[in-house]
């Protein structure tokens, strides 16, 4: 144990102080602030050019009542179809309206001079149905339709409450949203966890075997110490990176945001937190409940605990798999062929949580939140919507104990790997060092 204990403060000491470990630390909050703004601002800035729209109505119901925008505008041609596709090639497209649209829905047609796109085709689309529809009303005679529609329209902001929990204890109010987008960015950074910090193992053992360091290392400590060593000491580096975060993100759920909201947004976020509902209040409840969970320490504290050990797990069971691919071969390019296998559960744990999010306690989410190759990114998913402990307690129990059964596996391959040069083995080779005593 004490040599263990050797390599683990060598790895760690190694990687702590680069000055890469620092700014991925304080880099990594931000970008994941900018992925998840990333869409929206993709969206306000592909927005193009306004594009002409020549329209010719022969409905006479439609044309007119087209509204133009910042992308679209349209203009009312008094010309034949024909004639404008022949000599209106300055515009965009020439939209024709079929005289029997009200009856025959598929006579619209747009002539494009050029490449068009969904969003535009479907923006085209709404507002001609949106018309159709009004005049489809009007056959009924009502008087004042338009402001009996515009009277009517209602938004309805749901509060979720957990009815299955204790009656006599505090019953804190649920959220969808936010429990899917805390479910979505767990995932995703044990996603980048498990293969930026599982590629690290494999590169490092590559590096120390193409110097020879190895062969000089394993005259003093066996090769499976040594293995173990290299992955619980880069492992106890990406678990003090999530201790940081987590230090950082309680510190300023609990000391900045509470002074940096008004004090009536603080009391109804409270109220949320208690499990009261809201009688009325302007704030929309779904930031609310984003405040109330950013000022909730304990539940913060839950959620960071869970990750520290499913990150640990996760990483322990996938670098064993990495550093046994690592010591079988000599260079990158031929451990990409070899790490293949080991990177096709941790996407189809990525793909399967956006399949969870939709319903987290489907049998579909259980089962996969319980397989040790997927549980840390599935269930990482799942516990923002307060599934029950014994769950998350059966997936890590069955998550570690499948590291324990691996590394067995894995360390019969290390042993003999990290002594064989120039030739890359097959899946069959990799087999029968496993089989060896």
């Amino acid at each position: 144990m004490n040599k263990i204990g050797l390599i683990i403060g060598r790895e760690f000491n190694e990687r702590v102080r680069k000055k890469s470990f620092i700014i991925t630390t304080i880099l990594m909050p931000v970008l994941m602030i900018a992925l998840m703004a990333a869409p929206a601002l993709i969206m306000t800035f592909s927005q193009g050019e306004e594009k002409q729209i020549g329209v010719i109505d022969a409905s006479k119901l439609v044309g007119e009542r087209l509204k133009s925008d910042e992308t679209l505008h349209f203009e009312l041609l008094d010309t034949s179809l024909e004639e404008a596709r022949r000599t209106r090639m300055d515009l965009f497209g020439i939209l024709y309206i079929a005289p029997d649209i009200l009856e025959n829905t598929t006579g619209v047609q747009l002539y494009a001079n050029s490449s068009t796109s969904l969003t535009l085709e479907g923006e085209i689309c709404s507002q001609i149905e949106q018309i159709l529809e009004e005049e489809k009303l009007k056959q009924y005679n009502i008087e004042n339709l338009q402001t009996i529609l515009d009277e009517i329209e209602t938004s309805v902001s749901m509060q979720t409450f957990r009815n299955d929990k204790s009656q006599e204890a505090t019953n804190e109010a649920q959220s969808s949203i936010v429990a899917t987008v805390i479910g979505y960015i767990l995932a995703f950074v044990l996603y980048m966890f498990l293969l930026i910090y599982g590629s690290m193992v494999m590169q490092s053992v590559i590096e120390e075997k193409n110097n020879r360091v190895l062969e000089v290392m394993v005259s003093s400590v066996k090769p499976f110490d040594l293995m173990m060593g290299k992955i619980l000491g880069v492992g106890s580096v990406a678990v003090l990176q999530v201790v940081i975060w987590g230090v950082l993100i309680l510190g300023m759920g609990t000391f900045v945001v509470p002074h940096l909201m008004p004090e009536e947004v603080m009391a109804s976020a409270s109220v949320l937190e208690q499990g009261s509902a809201l009688n009325s209040t302007s704030i929309d409840p779904e930031m609310l409940q984003a405040i109330a969970v950013m000022t909730n320490t304990a539940y913060l504290a839950k959620i960071f605990v869970s990750m520290i050990l499913f990150v640990f797990g996760g990483f322990l069971l996938y670098a064993a798999m990495f550093a046994a691919v690592g010591s079988a071969v000599d260079n990158v390019q031929d451990a990409s062929q070899l790490q293949t296998p080991i990177t096709i559960p941790i996407i189809l744990g990525l793909m399967m949580m956006l399949a969870v999010i939709n319903d987290p306690t489907s049998k579909l989410a259980f089962w996969f939140s319980v397989i040790p190759l997927t549980s840390p990114i599935v269930m990482m998913a799942r516990i923002p919507y307060d599934i029950p402990t014994w769950e998350i307690a059966l997936s890590l129990v069955v998550l570690y104990a499948s590291f324990v059964a691996l590394v067995w596996f894995a360390a019969k391959i290390y042993r003999v790997g990290i002594f064989m040069y120039g030739k890359k083995p097959t899946l069959k080779e990799l087999w029968k060092w496993m089989r060896y005593n």
